[in-house]
């Protein structure tokens, strides 16, 4: 049996990985992921996370986490249940003395904390805003290193 905070991890990840626009499809998605749950439950869990209905670009409206202005949408192949085993990890890129890190939404704060965990000299901080990392690396500091580092920290990444 799957728990409550995997529920509602697979409910945030189906909601911002494609347009959902009734508990219906909704349940029917998280079927698909393994979970049963009634129309109550999961009523519920859509109050506890604040979720909302907006227009999307087609005028349909859709489910829509908080916090999600532009109301994007991470798009993935992925189930939810595969990206919930993810870290979260979307790319990375370099420019001179700083690289940046995209994610799925929500993801940042919490690769950033561990990057910033593991003290690593060749990182002088990070910057970490809803889905997007941004390092200052320190002067001399070869981008193969930092990619050799961020691979201890972020598996999807390749050392």
């Amino acid at each position: 049996m799957k728990n409550k905070a995997n529920r509602l991890d697979a409910i945030k990840m189906i909601i911002s990985s494609r347009d959902i626009g009734s508990q219906e499809e909704l349940i029917q998605a998280l079927g698909q992921e393994g979970f049963v749950l009634t129309q109550a439950t999961l009523s519920r869990d859509l109050k506890q996370l604040k979720v909302a209905k907006a227009a999307n670009t087609n005028g349909r409206y859709v489910y829509v986490l908080p916090n999600d202005i532009l109301y994007k949408r991470f798009s993935s192949s992925q189930s939810a249940t595969e990206m919930l085993q993810s870290n979260g990890f979307v790319s990375l890129h370099f420019s001179h003395n700083i690289a940046v890190i995209r994610t799925r939404p929500g993801y940042a704060g919490s690769i950033a904390y561990d990057i910033d965990n593991r003290e690593c000299p060749a990182i002088l901080g990070t910057i970490a805003g809803d889905d997007t990392i941004m390092l200052v690396l320190a002067e001399h500091v070869t981008h193969g290193e930092v990619r050799k580092f961020l691979a201890s920290v972020i598996p999807n990444i390749k050392g």
